[in-house]
C-alpha cells in the first residue's frame, strides 16, 4: 500500500496520508515522500490549491512510535539527520507557494497537530481530538513548535505543550489551530467551500500573499515598510495584477477563474 495517495481535479491536488493501519502516523520515509511531493506540487503551475487529508479513521496520530523508538537508539549525527528531515516537512508545508488546506478528522496528535498548524487553512470535523502529547512520552514538540506557537500563541502553547492534554475540535477553533469546525458528514463540503474561495484568487497573488506573510510576521513596521511598498508596486504592475484590476473595472471574471 502506498504511504501517500494523490488525486488531481483541475487546479486542486488532494494529498492523502495512507497508513490507516497506524492512524496515519508518519515515519521518516513518509515524511521524505510527502516533502518531495509538496515541492513538486509547489513547482507545478497547473496546481493552485493543495488539500491534505488522511485515509481511514484519523488525520494523523503523529510520528510513528516504532520509528521513534528506532531513531532514539541512533547516535547523535543520525538523530540530527532524522530530526532535520522531519523539520523539513513542516517547513515545506509552511513555505509552499500554493495554499495548503488541512482536512482534519478523527485525531490530530503530536506531529499530526503540527501538520495542521503548518497548513494555511485547517477545517476539522466535530469530534476530532487534538493534542501536543509529546511530554507524556518524555519528548518535546520541538520541530513543530514554531508553527504551533505562530498559530495559537504562546499562552495556549504553554498550557498544551506542558500538560500534553487532549482537546476537542471546539477548543482547537477557539485558540485558532483550525479556522472552522463542521459536522463530519459536512466536512468535505466545508473544505470544498474554502477551496472554491481560493480558486477565485490570482495564482501568483496567492504565492505573493504567502511570501508577504513570511516577510512581515513578527517584524517591526519600520523594518518592513519599504519592502511592502516594493511588493505592491511589483505585483500591481504584473500581468496578473493588471488582469485582475481590468476584470474588476470591466465587471467580468478574471482569466484565472474558470
Amino acid at each position: 500500500m502506498k504511504q501517500l495517495e494523490i488525486e488531481r481535479d483541475g487546479g486542486v491536488a488532494r494529498v492523502w496520508l495512507n497508513r490507516p493501519e497506524v492512524r496515519n502516523a508518519f515515519d521518516g520515509e513518509t515524511a521524505t515522500e510527502l516533502r518531495g511531493l509538496l515541492d513538486d506540487l509547489g513547482a507545478d503551475e497547473a496546481v493552485r490549491v493543495v488539500v491534505l487529508g488522511g485515509r481511514g479513521q484519523a488525520f494523523s496520530a503523529g510520528a510513528d512510535l516504532e520509528w521513534m523508538k528506532t531513531v532514539a537508539a541512533f547516535g547523535r549525527e543520525d538523530n540530527l539527520r532524522e530530526a532535520d528531515g522531519l523539520a523539513s516537512l513542516f517547513f515545506a508545508i509552511h513555505t509552499s507557494p500554493k495554499p495548503v488546506v488541512a482536512r482534519v478528522h478523527g485525531a490530530a496528535l503530536g506531529g499530526g497537530a503540527g501538520l495542521v498548524a503548518a497548513c494555511d487553512i485547517a477545517i476539522a470535523a466535530e469530534g476530532t481530538r487534538f493534542g501536543f502529547t509529546e511530554v507524556r512520552l518524555g519528548l518535546i514538540p520541538a520541530v513543530i513548535s514554531p508553527y504551533v506557537v505562530g498559530r495559537i500563541g504562546e499562552s495556549a502553547a504553554r498550557e498544551l505543550f506542558l500538560t500534553g492534554e487532549r482537546f476537542e475540535a471546539a477548543r482547537a477553533r477557539e485558540i485558532g489551530l483550525v479556522c472552522a469546525v463542521a459536522p463530519e458528514a459536512d466536512l468535505d463540503a466545508a473544505v470544498e467551500g474554502r477551496v472554491s474561495e481560493l480558486l477565485q484568487a490570482g495564482p501568483r497573488a496567492l504565492a505573493e500573499a504567502k511570501a508577504l506573510l513570511h516577510a512581515v510576521s513578527g517584524r517591526p513596521v519600520a523594518d518592513v515598510r519599504r519592502d511592502t511598498v516594493e511588493r505592491i508596486a511589483r505585483v500591481r504592475s504584473s500581468p496578473e495584477g493588471q488582469e485582475g484590476l481590468a476584470a474588476f473595472l470591466e465587471k467580468r471574471k478574471p482569466g484565472w477563474v474558470g
